[in-house]
């Protein structure tokens, strides 16, 4: 595959990234494909910070000069931050996806990182796509 997948994130199903951080807190943000596919991005909606996530479920959204990409939970928890630098500069999605968080979760389980996909099961699922 063209783009290199960095190993040490998680993925899920719909594109999303998972780096995990410190005391069960998770960074999220979408992939080098998502923003690909989504073209010029003009608009990030991030969630409200306290909001209680459930895993895959939609909880903001990524607008881009295409589309409105939904974005999922990958994991339930409580969003304890947001990249608020994307109010500005959405763009930064664009040319540092895997550097460009969009918001960050205190997962209710670090269990729930077990069902997220590695970088060669994602790789694999863009290649079957």
């Amino acid at each position: 595959m063209a783009t290199n997948i960095p190993d040490e994130l998680r993925f899920t199903a719909h594109d999303e990234w998972v780096r995990e951080e410190d005391d069960g807190i998770i960074a999220v943000g979408i992939t080098h494909h998502a923003q690909d596919s989504l073209g010029e991005i003009v608009h990030v909606e991030v969630p409200d910070i306290g909001l209680e996530v459930e895993a895959d479920i939609p909880m903001c959204e990524v607008e881009s000069v295409k589309a409105v990409a939904e974005i999922y939970a990958p994991v339930s928890g409580e969003v304890v931050a947001v990249n608020d630098i994307l109010d500005d500069e959405p763009e930064l999605i664009n040319t540092d996806p895997y550097g460009s968080w969009l918001f960050k979760i205190k997962m209710s389980d670090v269990d729930d990182l077990l069902g997220l996909l590695d970088a060669a099961a994602y790789e694999q699922k863009l290649s079957e796509d």
